[in-house]
């Protein structure tokens, strides 16, 4: 058994998906497997993972599963984890080739039953590092923006640890449910380690989550609800409530439901958000107009 997992959600990215597994094949540390959740692709993405499976240069498990979404990938992959660790890279990223061997060399030096696991750098293409860098040794995911932090991280985490939590809920006709929900649920109960190193290099793509978000704020209104009220009621921060519940009002007009207050764990934040919400679902509408 390796000691990392590396798990990969894929939806009709065939073309992308090279760079990402030549970089794995090349890592210094090869204490690693890969696990390809196919979501559904229509593309070329099954035959193409078959082939490398046929190579034998790394161990690699592809599942296919209908589509669900990132998250109900990220549910496939913690089904089928055995590893220690585990940590996501996306289709459209790939790893510095000493990446795996940063992650492992500093599992070693840390209580690894204390941690839920390790927090490192993204950077881009252009050899930028994404946001800011750690200022401390130890910090929750949440801790880590409320005290000034910036930028994508990368997060590795104990599978133990990450698998213990409730699963991204599937609503019907939905395919999107915020990955941070379940990160909360962890920084309640752990701290993870930082690491001021590069373990992933980020390629944002236009048709990805990052650049389509008021397109998916209309569609998938039931995933949105279930964040902000997930957010509202395990963040420790009063402004981030707040904004959550702003989210939350214009989610609920949405999908026109009235007992909107009844089910926000912040009744009061939610109606003095009421008019912010408003004007937040007026400003989606405009965003998406055809």
């Amino acid at each position: 058994m390796k000691t990392l997992t590396i798990f990969t959600p894929a939806f009709n990215r065939a073309h992308l998906l090279p760079r990402l597994y030549e970089s794995l094949c090349k890592q210094t540390c090869q204490d690693f497997d890969w696990l390809v959740v196919d979501d559904g692709s229509s593309d070329d993405t099954k035959a193409l993972v078959a082939g490398w499976i046929a190579e034998n240069k790394i161990p690699i498990t592809y599942i296919y599963q209908e589509n669900q979404g990132m998250h109900g990938a990220h549910n496939t992959a913690y089904k089928n984890i055995k590893a220690t660790l585990n940590t996501c890279i996306d289709s459209d990223d790939y790893m510095p080739l000493n990446g795996v061997a940063l992650i492992l060399s500093k599992w070693e030096t840390i209580d690894q039953k204390k941690y839920a696991g390790i927090i490192g750098l993204d950077r881009l293409e252009s050899g930028a590092i994404l946001g800011s860098k750690f200022t401390s040794d130890f910090t929750t995911l949440e801790d880590f923006y409320l005290n000034g932090g910036t930028g994508d991280k990368k997060l590795v985490y104990r599978t133990d640890v990450i698998t213990k939590y409730p699963e991204y809920p599937i609503f019907e006709g939905e395919r999107y449910v915020g990955l941070g929900t379940k990160y909360l649920f962890v920084d309640k109960d752990y701290e993870m380690a930082t690491l001021n190193e590069v373990l992933v290099i980020v390629d944002y793509q236009p048709t990805g989550s990052s650049n389509t978000m008021f397109y998916q704020y209309m569609k998938y209104p039931k995933g949105f609800i279930y964040n902000r009220i997930t957010t509202m009621r395990f963040s420790k921060s009063t402004k981030r409530k707040f904004i959550e519940a702003i989210h939350y009002i214009s989610s609920c007009i949405i999908i026109k439901r009235s007992n909107f207050l009844k089910d926000s764990p912040e009744k009061l934040l939610t109606l003095l958000a009421v008019p912010f919400g408003i004007a937040l679902y007026l400003m989606i509408r405009f965003k998406t107009r055809k």
